[in-house]
């Protein structure tokens, strides 16, 4: 039942009434682990180990999905209560290791109430029934309606709104995704099919992942879609998930899919999970976005005007390299955004100077001169400013894009291709299924080149002031007028 200041009040007056002081748990509160730019994101006292997501889909987008989430998860400290984050979706009933538990609502966390205290160490298992709401402002993230269905965009802090959990990047789990929905309809979720299930006239679609991931990283398509699929590097299972009628349009696109993994992996090492593929969505969301397996891209992207190839050829590599960098090498806290953006930014360039003749230079002379402007317009790129309220993705900024790729191209300046090159090998190996912060970054960084480079990174990553280029003392940080733009996509090619 949910706990109400009504039910306190009455338990508060049948002590009282018989000459006793009532225990009471203070008022529930929103908690958070104290991220510096989402200060109430994810919560403390437990560990989650693995998400079980029930969803129900009746045809339209109009109406909430019926919803059941089970979370296994360990306590890391004592809990009297367990605070989740869940916002956008009603709920039913709470259980805490198979018991009814009380639960409330407070700000955008669900705050559970077990029966009795929990001690450090204990094994936890969560199960809440819930609606998940679709009709939400898509520009907040969460569910993104399509013409067909839906998809999830939940990056930076939106998972809560589909599901509730523990939505920070610092807190990966594996997921097992099941969703029912009518037979005309086709789900793919993250990871591998794990089973299909028809009754009546619906079908029960499961997926599992075979890696830990974090919340912000899930994805759920569910649309009239086609699933073509493909082999890639060593035998990768790729599939792709697009409009049914776009199949054959899209096919020249989805084709080149292996060969940019074959490049990644000559470049860092290998594909760090199992499987892969692009899901093309007829929607606008004015971004992609590298969903774990399965990256989100709008149709348009590819069927639009106005898109020479080298350019979406890059954006595909983009999302690509984030399943390095930042799906399998998890931030562990936002202000780390820059080694997810810089790094797929970096490789994105880099094939486009390989494979459409861009140079790198030319581009990273022209970051340079605007990356004093972005500083100012947006922070440091490993100290961004916090997003406003009302508009959380504009922590996506030019400084975490190009004004971040431009440090990994000082850095290989400063310590040479060979030193560079092993540094990214190494650090994709050593935290494969894990979160990093900036400092393992760069005390790795010092490691390989055999030397300190703290006074190196301090500037590059928390000065307001570009530092001067290694080998080009000639380049010049200016303030164009259009610097504080944010983005969430390569630069608009001209």
């Amino acid at each position: 039942m949910p706990l109400t200041s009504r039910r306190l009040r009455a338990a508060l007056l049948a002590t009282a009434s018989v000459g006793l002081v009532a225990a009471t748990l203070p008022a529930p509160e929103p908690l958070g682990l104290g991220d510096r730019l989402f200060p109430h994101l994810g919560n403390p006292g437990y560990d989650v180990l693995a998400y079980d997501i029930s969803l129900t889909y009746g045809g339209t987008n109009t109406k909430p999905l019926a919803a059941v989430t089970s979370i296994d998860a360990r306590t890391t400290a004592h809990l009297d209560r367990i605070n989740l984050d869940f916002a956008r979706g009603t709920v039913s009933s709470v259980k805490v290791n198979g018991l009814n538990s009380e639960f409330a609502t407070a700000g955008e966390d669900l705050v559970v109430e077990p029966p009795a205290p929990l001690p450090a160490g204990a094994p936890l298992r969560i199960t809440v029934r819930h609606t998940s709401d679709p009709s939400g402002n898509k520009d907040n993230g969460g569910w993104v309606p399509t013409s067909d269905g839906l998809v999830m965009a939940n990056q930076a802090d939106a998972a809560h709104r589909v599901f509730p959990g523990n939505d920070h990047p610092s807190d990966k789990a594996w997921f097992t995704f099941r969703v029912t929905a009518p037979k005309a309809y086709t789900v793919v979720a993250g990871g591998l099919p794990a089973g299909k299930r028809e009754h009546g006239t619906a079908t029960t679609w499961t997926y599992r992942t075979e890696h830990p991931m974090a919340t912000e990283l899930a994805q759920v398509s569910i649309g009239r879609s086609a699933v073509p699929h493909r082999t890639g590097p060593r035998g990768l299972p790729v599939r792709d998930v697009v409009p049914a009628a776009d199949r054959a349009k899209l096919e020249p696109w989805l084709r080149k899919t292996p060969a940019q993994l074959a490049w990644m992996e000559k470049q860092v090492g290998p594909y760090p999970f199992e499987t892969y593929g692009l899901l093309v969505a007829d929607t606008e969301t004015g971004f992609e976005l590298e969903t774990q397996t399965l990256s989100l891209f709008e149709r348009s992207l590819f069927l639009g005007t106005g898109y020479p190839e080298w350019y979406v050829d890059s954006v595909m590599v983009h999302e690509l390299a984030h399943q390095w960098f930042g799906n399998s090498v998890s931030p562990r806290s936002w202000s780390d955004l820059w080694l997810n953006e810089g790094h797929a930014t970096w490789y994105e360039a880099r094939y486009a100077e390989e494979y459409a003749k861009k140079p790198l230079e030319r581009r990273m002379r022209e970051a340079y001169a605007r990356s004093d402007a972005w500083r100012a317009a947006g922070g440091p790129p490993a100290r961004p400013d916090v997003p406003t309220p009302d508009h959380k993705i504009s922590l996506f900024r030019p400084v975490v894009y190009d004004g971040s790729a431009l440090i990994l191209y000082a850095l290989r300046a400063e310590i040479g291709q060979a030193a560079f090159d092993r540094l990214e090998r190494t650090w994709v190996r050593t935290h494969r299924d894990a979160s990093a912060t900036t400092e393992d970054f760069t005390a790795l960084a010092s490691r390989i080149a055999g030397r300190d480079l703290t006074d190196f990174f301090d500037g590059w990553l928390y000065a307001t002031k570009t530092p001067p280029m290694p080998g080009h003392p000639d380049w010049r940080s200016g303030t164009p007028r259009t610097a504080g733009a944010d983005t969430r996509r390569a630069p608009k090619p001209e």
